[in-house]
């Protein structure tokens, strides 16, 4: 399981998206929209150049994840959201994909890793 932090970075390297080759990756339908959206806004902005983001998008739109959304995706985040507190439930999603499924969440964000680490099993890049 795969959440955009990751993929965003992946997406911006040399080696791309490859490290993923020979796993399972999947993700909620929340990911193509999130990823596109911070990758075009880090071009905007001026954090990667356009050849880059260009590039970045390529190597996403190409990448071997799987869209999935359990029937019970949607409300499984609401009710995370609700546990953590948060206002949005957009990591929720990822938490709710990962424990619904049964496998781990592969993420970048530290603060994400440490609150969630107690309820998925949580993967930084250098475990993969």
């Amino acid at each position: 399981m795969v959440d955009a932090s990751f993929v965003v970075q992946a997406s911006t390297t040399a080696e791309g998206l490859r490290r993923l080759r020979g796993r399972r990756a999947i993700a909620p339908p929340l990911l193509w929209s999130e990823t596109t959206s911070v990758l075009h806004e880090m071009r905007w902005r001026g954090v990667i150049s356009n050849a880059l983001a260009d590039i970045a998008l390529e190597n996403f739109a190409r990448a071997a994840i799987s869209r999935r959304q359990p029937r019970q995706l949607l409300e499984r985040a609401w009710t995370i959201a609700n546990d953590f507190g948060w206002a949005k439930t957009y990591d929720a999603e990822y938490v709710a994909l990962a424990e619904l499924v049964g496998c781990p969440l592969l993420t970048l964000d530290a603060r994400l890793a440490l609150r969630v680490a107690d309820r998925v099993e949580v993967l930084r890049p250098a475990d993969i």
